[in-house]
């Protein structure tokens, strides 16, 4: 009776657990559509430093007080001035490393490296 109680419960078990690792395996990522949040507070970029796979948007959103604007050091993307709860977003097609900080505030600084599109996660 104890090894068919337990052979049930691990057939039950892995019923529930074949179709999320299938889902996984088939598929692996979200290289394409990714979206990815920094946050603009107490004058810094949330993450500082971020990874992500080609083809992810990247949103920051300014929870400061003050606005701030993003401009890239290469000159790829610059937005606005933000104010408080405003957001501006920018998708990453090329890999690369890009560096950016606060046109409004040159000491705030930031880094997107962006890898190819090659299965895996689409950010960390």
């Amino acid at each position: 009776m104890r090894l068919t109680l337990r052979s049930a419960f691990v057939a039950a078990a892995l019923r529930a657990a074949v179709p999320i690792v299938l889902t996984t395996i088939i598929s692996p990522g979200r290289a394409d559509n990714a979206v990815v949040n920094v946050s603009i507070d107490n004058f810094t970029f949330n993450p500082q430093r971020l990874t992500v796979k080609a083809g992810t948007t990247v949103t920051w959103t300014n929870k400061d007080d003050i606005p701030h604007a993003l401009a890239a050091v290469g000159k790829q993307f610059k937005s606005k001035a933000l104010d408080t709860d405003e957001k501006y977003s920018f998708t990453f097609t090329t890999s690369g490393t890009y560096q950016y900080f606060c046109s409004l505030h040159p000491h705030m600084t930031g880094t997107i490296v962006v890898e190819a599109a090659t299965g895996g996660d689409a950010a960390r």
